[in-house]
């Protein structure tokens, strides 16, 4: 009887439907995660980088040969995450400080930043600036002129930080780009 044999060569082919199937979801997942994490550089409360970075542990640690991902690179995109991370606090702060403003005003912006982010969309701008010009002016005791400078440093940092955020998810997308295509 050819019963056995048609029972082996249909557990092989199912096997590898089974193989295919979850090789290409580990994929389909993978892009997803790294679609939203470039999507969520700009959108507040995605943590966009955090998505890209664990897009890669998806591959690394479901198939064989970990994915074809290499070590370096979680180490790579772990840095990346920590980059962005510290850009996003620090950019208003470090901005209302360059343009004279004391840590009064650094601390503004970054209350102000944080305070912000509940008030989307204008609070991404207006957060650092009226935290900075109001620290500057009410504890520093500065006039409205060099507070209000003091603030707008603070929203120009916050943009070049969003900048430079995006600079950053993009660098990781390639950095795990060509681990997985050319190394």
């Amino acid at each position: 009887m050819a019963g056995p044999a048609n029972r082996s060569d249909n557990s092989v082919v199912w096997d590898w439907i089974i193989e295919m199937t979850l090789t290409w979801g580990v994929w389909i997942a993978t892009g997803s995660l790294v679609g939203l994490g470039l999507i969520g550089t700009i959108v507040p409360f995605l943590p966009g980088h955090l998505l890209i970075f664990g897009a890669a542990f998806i591959p690394f640690f479901s198939l064989p040969e970990r994915g074809g991902l290499e070590w370096w690179l979680l180490v790579a995109l772990g840095v990346g995450l920590i980059v962005a991370q510290v850009l996003e606090y620090l950019s208003g702060a470090v901005c209302s400080r360059w343009f004279g403003g004391t840590k009064w005003g650094a601390f503004g912006a970054f209350a102000g930043g944080i305070v912000g982010l509940f008030f989307m969309p204008f609070g991404l701008l207006l957060g650092p600036l009226i935290g900075a010009a109001g620290c500057e002016w009410l504890f520093a005791k500065k006039t409205a002129t060099p507070a209000t400078v003091s603030g707008v440093g603070s929203v120009i940092g916050t943009v070049a930080g969003l900048v430079l955020k995006m600079v950053v998810a993009v660098l990781m997308v390639v950095v795990f780009a060509i681990d997985l295509f050319w190394l």
